[in-house]
């Protein structure tokens, strides 16, 4: 962890927090299983601090077999009673239920559009959105893209994609960039 240097204020001094934004929010990401997993996340983040996410990532790994969709796709109601049980994730039935139609719909979008990068990185017309944003207060919640993605998804029957999660999912995986520009992150290309 660097010292001494300027970070978004987002992050406090929680060292996991701190990690994350200095390695990975806001690094373009094109990878499935990744993109995947971020979706379960911001989803399961929905009322609750990212701090609170990031501490059960593993065990969110874990459970749901390092994210892959085509193993979550195939989970029974037998797997979701088991993960109601699990302390080390989220047990929240709508969350974990969400997470396995998710799964099973991402098959189905790799199906048509070759991969769930390809389908997630045309609301942004392949590549990042560069933010400028002084303040953290000046970082909008959601853009249009957002809800544009948000309707698309919903659509095909994502559950917990909202337009305030899908901004939240578009800046994890650097489809923008919302590091303020005094941070250290701004300037830096993945």
């Amino acid at each position: 962890m660097k010292k001494n240097i300027k970070r978004c204020s987002w992050t406090s001094d929680d060292p996991l927090m701190i990690a994350y934004h200095d390695e990975e929010w806001g690094v373009p990401l094109h990878d499935d299983r990744k993109l995947y997993e971020f979706l379960v996340l911001e989803g399961a983040q929905a009322g609750l601090s990212w701090s609170t996410v990031l501490k059960k990532r593993e065990n969110y790994r874990r459970v749901f077999q390092g994210f892959d969709p085509a193993v979550v796709a195939r989970f029974t109601i037998r797997d979701v009673q088991r993960l109601l049980k699990d302390e080390g994730i989220i047990r929240n039935r709508l969350k974990i239920e969400a997470a396995i139609t998710n799964a099973r719909l991402v098959l189905e979008v790799q199906k048509e559009f070759g991969s769930l990068d390809a389908y997630l990185w045309r609301f942004v017309g392949g590549k990042q959105v560069r933010h400028a944003c002084r303040r953290l207060a000046a970082i909008p919640v959601t853009t249009p893209e957002a809800e544009a993605m948000s309707k698309d998804l919903k659509k095909r029957g994502f559950k917990f994609v909202g337009p305030t999660i899908c901004y939240a999912f578009m800046q994890a995986v650097g489809m923008v960039n919302d590091h303020v520009v005094d941070c250290f992150r701004y300037g830096k290309k993945g």
